[in-house]
């Protein structure tokens, strides 16, 4: 069958906090927020036998886990994906999800274990990935829509994708209801490309699956809509979303900690059914405090980036877009060559096509980019701001971002953005050279060799 969520559980095991006690269902967000990698909640209070999975892709460590790597070669794994492109799936006509079937009214959302995700939500949160279908060419299309609960078959879905709301007008247009599925749980691989952004207007974020897993994905049918789902997943959701029926949806919560917009307004899901495994896993991504909810979507833009500056000859290491960052700052971690290629790469990562990249910082090698205390230490100490900080203004700003400014076009916003240089001088200038030596960074003999765990 392939990889799915329990194989990956299986590959990571004994690495994942199990928190076997009883835990009430309004803890498990505190407590995920509290955790550093991945945690499975074996026994929750009000959902006896169920599970539930959070936090796998907090670190670069636990990225490199879900693409079968090494941390240092996340990006270029990504990068080597995308320059591939995608992979067909195979079409089968049963699977695991099928094992339960709860049609029409014997679905209910309700008697899944869903989150609050925070003190003002005014409800439950789904939030596993859907798939729509193009009504004009067939493509398929995924994204991560907040799903609010609203009772057994009813719930409301923001969407904030330029292909899935392209999608919607079209249905609009037709005055036709689009059918949708909702994904919870499956092989990380999958949330992490049906989160892909990038190019792909002739096949689905979900045709990349099958090439970061090196793998044919098996694809079935749904029961009651005209949309094919992974055959392996632990939960799918089907039904009906009319793009003219809007509710409120929020206060919620973004990536950037804040509600903002408070309440907006979003369209109407009707679900159909409901289909699972026996002993279904449910997959959570909680959105408070710092989560995968940062991360996930963002990997890909980091190797995007990442390629980006390789072809401009920038010696690059790493791009972040670090969880501390509220999801609309990057970090670059390079070696300069030259004097005016820090301002060439900070330029081009603001640049880029998507609204997170308000902040940007430039760091050396040896500075770690997910370290906020060493960021922040490298600003402190390697920026003269009067020469390595400089401002863009009125540029695209992030509608999630409330220091951003409204304009006149529905939810556009505009913000200024900001580079900054915390990189040493460049290295090839004599004068430079004999300066270095100011910027070395002290540290304990050994760093790095010795953990004192090993001594505890």
């Amino acid at each position: 069958m392939g990889s799915d969520l329990r194989t990956y559980l299986t590959q990571i095991g004994e690495r994942v906090t199990r928190v076997v006690k009883p835990v009430p269902m309004d803890y498990v967000g505190v407590l995920t927020g509290q955790a550093r990698g991945p945690v499975l909640f074996e026994n929750i209070v009000e959902y006896p036998g169920w599970r539930l999975i959070d936090m796998l892709f907090r670190h670069r460590t636990w990225q490199a886990e879900v693409l079968r790597t090494t941390p240092r070669d996340v990006l270029p794994v990504l990068a080597r994906a995308l320059d591939a492109g995608p992979r067909e799936w195979r079409v089968v006509t049963d699977g695991p999800v099928k094992e339960r079937k709860f049609i029409g009214d014997k679905a209910d959302l309700t008697q899944l274990p869903v989150p609050v995700h925070s003190s003002v939500d005014p409800g439950p949160y789904i939030t596993g990935f859907n798939i729509l279908k193009d009504p004009e060419t067939g493509i398929y299309n995924s994204m991560n829509p907040r799903t609010l609960v609203k009772g057994p078959r009813h719930a409301v879905c923001s969407y904030i994708t330029r292909h899935a709301n392209a999608i919607l007008k079209k249905y609009s247009q037709r005055g036709e209801p689009a059918a949708q599925a909702i994904v919870i749980g499956h092989h990380p691989a999958y949330e992490l490309a049906a989160t892909y952004s990038g190019p792909h207007e002739t096949y689905s974020e979900l045709h990349l699956v099958g090439r970061l897993l090196d793998e044919e994905i098996e694809m079935v049918p749904c029961e009651t809509i005209d949309l094919l789902v992974p055959a392996s997943a632990e939960i799918v959701i089907e039904g009906w979303v009319y793009p003219d029926e809007r509710e409120d949806d929020g206060p919620s919560p973004g990536p950037t900690l804040y509600c903002h917009p408070w309440v907006a307004r979003q369209p109407r899901f009707e679900v159909t059914a409901i289909t699972m495994r026996h002993d279904a896993i449910y997959r959570n991504v909680m959105v408070t405090p710092f989560t995968d909810h940062q991360e996930l979507p963002r990997l890909f833009h980091e190797a995007i980036l990442y390629r980006r500056l390789l072809d401009m000859g920038a010696d690059i290491h790493d791009v972040v877009f670090p969880a501390f960052g509220g999801a609309v700052s990057c970090v670059i971690q390079l070696t300069p060559k030259y004097e005016g290629e820090v301002t060439d790469a900070l330029l081009a990562v603001m640049g880029a096509p998507w609204l997170n990249n308000k902040m940007v910082v430039a760091v050396d090698a040896d500075v770690d980019p997910y370290s906020a205390e060493e960021v922040y230490w490298a600003i402190a100490t390697r920026v003269d701001p009067s020469r390595q900080l400089f401002v863009v203004p009125h540029a695209r700003g992030n509608p999630m971002d409330p220091s951003t400014t409204p304009t006149d076009e529905g939810r556009r916003r505009v913000v200024g953005k900001w580079g900054i240089d915390a990189t040493k001088p460049v290295p090839y200038k004599l004068a430079t050279r004999e300066r270095a030596m100011e910027f070395f960074k002290a540290m304990p003999k050994h760093w790095g060799e010795v953990a004192l765990e090993d001594y505890i």
